[in-house]
Protein backbone atom coordinates (compact mmCIF):
# COMPACT_ATOMS: atom_id res chain seq x y z
CA UNK A 1 0.00 0.00 0.00
CA UNK A 2 2.58 2.53 0.82
CA UNK A 3 4.46 1.89 -2.79
CA UNK A 4 1.09 3.31 -4.01
CA UNK A 5 1.07 6.64 -2.58
CA UNK A 6 5.04 7.05 -3.51
CA UNK A 7 4.18 6.55 -7.29
CA UNK A 8 2.04 9.11 -7.18
CA UNK A 9 4.12 11.72 -6.12
CA UNK A 10 7.18 10.16 -8.25
CA UNK A 11 7.63 10.89 -12.17
CA UNK A 12 5.47 8.66 -14.07
CA UNK A 13 7.47 8.33 -16.84
CA UNK A 14 10.89 7.12 -14.30
CA UNK A 15 8.41 4.20 -12.73
CA UNK A 16 7.43 2.94 -16.28
CA UNK A 17 8.58 -0.37 -17.26
CA UNK A 18 11.31 -1.10 -19.83
CA UNK A 19 10.19 -2.27 -23.01
CA UNK A 20 12.58 -5.08 -24.66
CA UNK A 21 13.26 -2.38 -27.38
CA UNK A 22 14.91 0.62 -25.15
CA UNK A 23 17.83 0.91 -24.51
CA UNK A 24 17.60 0.23 -20.82
CA UNK A 25 21.40 -0.41 -19.45
CA UNK A 26 22.87 -0.62 -15.77
CA UNK A 27 26.09 0.87 -14.66
CA UNK A 28 27.46 -0.44 -11.86
CA UNK A 29 29.99 1.46 -9.97
CA UNK A 30 32.26 0.11 -7.41
CA UNK A 31 33.89 2.59 -6.29
CA UNK A 32 30.67 4.96 -5.64
CA UNK A 33 28.76 2.13 -4.39
CA UNK A 34 26.08 3.28 -6.71
CA UNK A 35 24.08 1.79 -9.57
CA UNK A 36 22.45 3.76 -12.54
CA UNK A 37 19.80 2.77 -14.45
CA UNK A 38 20.35 4.67 -18.00
CA UNK A 39 18.41 4.47 -21.11
CA UNK A 40 20.07 5.55 -24.27
CA UNK A 41 22.81 6.72 -22.04
CA UNK A 42 21.06 9.24 -19.92
CA UNK A 43 20.47 8.71 -16.38
CA UNK A 44 16.95 7.74 -15.46
CA UNK A 45 18.09 6.38 -11.64
CA UNK A 46 20.86 6.41 -9.15
CA UNK A 47 20.49 3.75 -6.43
CA UNK A 48 23.35 3.22 -3.65
CA UNK A 49 24.56 -0.37 -3.04
CA UNK A 50 26.93 -2.68 -0.86
CA UNK A 51 29.19 -5.50 -2.99
CA UNK A 52 31.37 -8.44 -2.05
CA UNK A 53 32.67 -8.34 1.52
CA UNK A 54 36.20 -9.57 -0.39
CA UNK A 55 37.36 -6.62 -1.84
CA UNK A 56 37.61 -4.68 -4.27
CA UNK A 57 39.74 -6.47 -6.89
CA UNK A 58 37.59 -8.70 -9.49
CA UNK A 59 35.78 -12.06 -8.42
CA UNK A 60 38.19 -14.89 -9.37
CA UNK A 61 36.79 -17.77 -8.13
CA UNK A 62 34.37 -19.43 -6.08
CA UNK A 63 34.12 -18.39 -1.99
CA UNK A 64 36.74 -15.30 -2.38
CA UNK A 65 33.19 -13.13 -1.94
CA UNK A 66 34.66 -10.79 -4.23
CA UNK A 67 32.02 -8.91 -6.94
CA UNK A 68 32.97 -10.02 -10.58
CA UNK A 69 34.25 -6.89 -12.98
CA UNK A 70 32.85 -6.77 -16.68
CA UNK A 71 29.71 -6.85 -18.84
CA UNK A 72 26.85 -9.31 -18.12
CA UNK A 73 23.12 -9.71 -18.71
CA UNK A 74 20.27 -10.57 -16.28
CA UNK A 75 19.29 -14.20 -17.59
CA UNK A 76 16.57 -14.53 -14.86
CA UNK A 77 14.25 -12.93 -11.76
CA UNK A 78 12.78 -14.71 -9.25
CA UNK A 79 11.44 -14.11 -5.64
CA UNK A 80 13.74 -15.33 -2.98
CA UNK A 81 13.01 -16.25 0.66
CA UNK A 82 16.72 -14.82 1.82
CA UNK A 83 17.16 -11.83 -0.65
CA UNK A 84 13.25 -10.75 -1.51
CA UNK A 85 14.12 -10.53 -5.28
CA UNK A 86 17.19 -12.02 -6.86
CA UNK A 87 18.11 -10.46 -10.43
CA UNK A 88 20.87 -13.12 -11.43
CA UNK A 89 23.43 -12.15 -14.10
CA UNK A 90 25.24 -14.33 -16.60
CA UNK A 91 28.68 -14.82 -14.87
CA UNK A 92 30.86 -16.57 -15.12
CA UNK A 93 31.19 -14.39 -18.95
CA UNK A 94 33.44 -15.47 -21.48
CA UNK A 95 36.05 -13.46 -20.17
CA UNK A 96 36.08 -14.98 -16.88
CA UNK A 97 36.41 -18.15 -18.81
CA UNK A 98 39.19 -17.49 -20.87
CA UNK A 99 41.32 -15.48 -17.59
CA UNK A 100 40.42 -19.22 -15.68
CA UNK A 101 41.63 -21.55 -18.34
CA UNK A 102 44.94 -19.48 -18.68
CA UNK A 103 45.15 -20.34 -14.67
CA UNK A 104 43.99 -23.28 -15.19
CA UNK A 105 41.60 -22.91 -12.51
CA UNK A 106 38.68 -24.20 -14.85
CA UNK A 107 39.79 -26.91 -17.50
CA UNK A 108 39.06 -26.81 -20.99
CA UNK A 109 35.56 -28.79 -20.91
CA UNK A 110 34.33 -26.54 -18.27
CA UNK A 111 35.34 -23.44 -20.19
CA UNK A 112 33.62 -25.24 -23.76
CA UNK A 113 30.29 -25.67 -21.63
CA UNK A 114 30.62 -21.50 -20.76
CA UNK A 115 31.25 -20.53 -24.23
CA UNK A 116 28.64 -22.64 -25.49
CA UNK A 117 26.23 -21.73 -22.86
CA UNK A 118 26.61 -17.76 -24.10
CA UNK A 119 26.62 -18.87 -27.88
CA UNK A 120 23.10 -20.56 -26.92
CA UNK A 121 21.89 -17.27 -24.99
CA UNK A 122 21.79 -19.83 -21.64
CA UNK A 123 23.33 -19.06 -18.39
CA UNK A 124 26.49 -20.44 -17.69
CA UNK A 125 27.33 -23.73 -15.51
CA UNK A 126 27.28 -21.86 -11.83
CA UNK A 127 29.38 -25.17 -10.28
CA UNK A 128 32.52 -24.65 -11.44
CA UNK A 129 35.54 -23.09 -9.73
CA UNK A 130 34.21 -19.60 -10.39
CA UNK A 131 31.60 -19.90 -8.71
CA UNK A 132 27.99 -18.90 -9.36
CA UNK A 133 24.24 -17.28 -8.20
CA UNK A 134 25.63 -13.83 -8.94
CA UNK A 135 22.68 -11.39 -8.86
CA UNK A 136 21.52 -8.22 -7.77
CA UNK A 137 19.23 -8.83 -4.98
CA UNK A 138 17.62 -7.47 -2.13
CA UNK A 139 18.78 -7.21 1.81
CA UNK A 140 15.59 -10.02 2.79
CA UNK A 141 14.20 -8.92 5.93
CA UNK A 142 14.73 -5.37 6.72
CA UNK A 143 15.24 -4.72 10.19
CA UNK A 144 17.67 -1.54 11.64
CA UNK A 145 20.61 -3.32 12.27
CA UNK A 146 20.85 -4.93 8.52
CA UNK A 147 19.92 -1.34 6.80
CA UNK A 148 22.92 0.21 9.27
CA UNK A 149 24.88 -2.20 8.01
CA UNK A 150 23.83 -2.16 4.65
CA UNK A 151 25.26 1.68 4.66
CA UNK A 152 27.91 1.56 5.84
CA UNK A 153 29.85 -2.10 4.89
CA UNK A 154 30.37 -4.39 1.68
CA UNK A 155 28.37 -7.40 2.86
CA UNK A 156 27.63 -10.18 0.25
CA UNK A 157 29.57 -12.96 -1.14
CA UNK A 158 29.90 -11.56 -3.90
CA UNK A 159 26.48 -9.91 -5.32
CA UNK A 160 25.19 -6.52 -5.65
CA UNK A 161 22.78 -5.56 -3.07
CA UNK A 162 20.24 -2.89 -2.72
CA UNK A 163 17.32 -2.11 -0.38
CA UNK A 164 14.32 -4.44 -1.04
CA UNK A 165 11.89 -1.56 -2.46
CA UNK A 166 14.63 -0.13 -4.54
CA UNK A 167 15.76 -3.89 -6.14
CA UNK A 168 11.57 -3.57 -6.70
CA UNK A 169 11.75 -0.37 -8.53
CA UNK A 170 15.06 -1.72 -10.60
CA UNK A 171 12.93 -4.75 -11.77
CA UNK A 172 10.57 -2.24 -13.15
CA UNK A 173 13.06 -0.96 -15.43
CA UNK A 174 14.79 -4.13 -16.60
CA UNK A 175 13.95 -7.43 -18.51
CA UNK A 176 15.73 -10.50 -19.04
CA UNK A 177 18.77 -9.44 -21.51
CA UNK A 178 18.85 -6.06 -20.08
CA UNK A 179 23.26 -5.19 -20.03
CA UNK A 180 25.07 -4.42 -16.62
CA UNK A 181 28.03 -3.68 -16.92
CA UNK A 182 29.79 -3.71 -13.57
CA UNK A 183 33.05 -0.72 -13.53
CA UNK A 184 35.94 -0.11 -11.03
Amino acid sequence: MKACFVILFLSLASLAPAQASEAIELVIDRSDHQLVVKKNGSTLRTYKVAFGSGGRKPKLQEGDYKTPLGTYYISRVRSSDRFHLFLQINYPSVDDAERALKTRLISKKEYRAIVDAHMKGRLPPQNTALGGSIGIHGIGKETKDKLEIHEIVDWTKGCIAMRNDEVEQLNRYIHLGTKVSIVN
